[in-house]
């Protein structure tokens, strides 16, 4: 528990920081590297998202990339930091839906709070808590070792990533089947990003 404690606070740390550069006070660095591909640079479309969430992203991939949001349906962003993605989901789920943000970082979670009534989304929320500790009421959302042994890694983007066979394995374990996982773009040169469709029977 102790060791869990620490990596959470490493994270914190380093996404805080984060918060701080969108505020100007210091430069953004993700831990991990030159070649990642980050920010307004994953965007085709922001429907509306303030440009500042945009360019802060820190995340790996686009909402209407990943899933189908429909009018109505209700969409959780796990590690939201400036709430980029929630904005944009909550346009495309529309007033009848909802868009939560969770996230563990005070620091982006009030960067992230300050958006909804700029960019006039009412329907998107941010709320804090761990993802392995969702904060949020049942069924209310629709739905190598040396490198997890290095803390600075667990701070960057690939931190505690699985292997294609580990994540199917652990979605087909959670009762999903139909797994498809297709690649989308590499962000890193040990890490892609994907989507991922599965079906519960």
């Amino acid at each position: 528990m102790a060791e869990l404690t620490d990596i959470r606070e490493a994270v914190r740390e380093r996404y805080a920081a984060g918060a701080h550069a969108i505020d100007g006070e210091q430069e953004a660095d993700c831990g991990c590297g030159p070649a990642t591909v980050f920010g307004g640079s994953l965007y085709d479309e922001t429907d509306g998202a303030p440009d500042g969430a945009v360019q802060a992203s820190l995340g790996c991939g686009v909402p209407t990339a990943v899933a189908d949001l429909h009018p109505g349906e209700t969409v959780l962003d796990l590690g939201s930091g400036a709430g980029a993605d929630v904005l944009i989901s909550a346009r495309r789920v529309g007033d009848a839906g909802r868009a939560i943000g969770l996230d563990m970082t005070d620091e982006m979670l009030a960067v992230a709070r300050a958006n909804p009534a700029a960019a006039g989304v009412p329907n998107a929320e941010f709320v804090k808590g761990y993802i392995e500790a969702i904060p949020l009421p049942d069924a209310s959302v629709d739905m190598d070792a040396a490198t997890r042994a290095d803390m600075a890694a667990w701070t960057g983007c690939i931190a505690g990533a699985l292997t294609e066979d580990e994540f199917r394995t652990a979605l087909a374990a959670a009762g999903l089947a139909d797994i498809e996982i297709r690649e989308t773009h590499r962000v890193h040169a040990h890490a892609g990003s994907a989507i991922v469709r599965a079906r519960k029977p």
